[in-house]
């Protein structure tokens, strides 16, 4: 690990009042789980990929006239 990461983390847990381990093992599963976050959202986005979405004429015509008129 580089010096100046180590000094970081070292000020990071002093400054949270946990151990150094504690705070390595936090910023681990946090990482892990943004990893995880993402894989799901790569999925899925293969999944809708696969086919455009189409919204409904009568559908969209709905959605249009319950908007509100603003003034831009």
């Amino acid at each position: 690990m580089p010096d100046d990461l180590f000094r970081l983390a070292e000020a990071a847990a002093r400054r949270l009042r946990v151990s150094r381990s504690k705070l390595y093992a936090n910023a681990i599963a946090e990482y892990l789980t943004r990893q995880q976050d993402n894989a799901i959202t790569e999925r899925l986005n293969e999944v809708y990929a696969r086919r455009p979405a189409k919204l409904d004429p009568g559908l969209h015509r709905a959605q249009v006239k319950s908007l509100k008129k603003d003034a831009w």
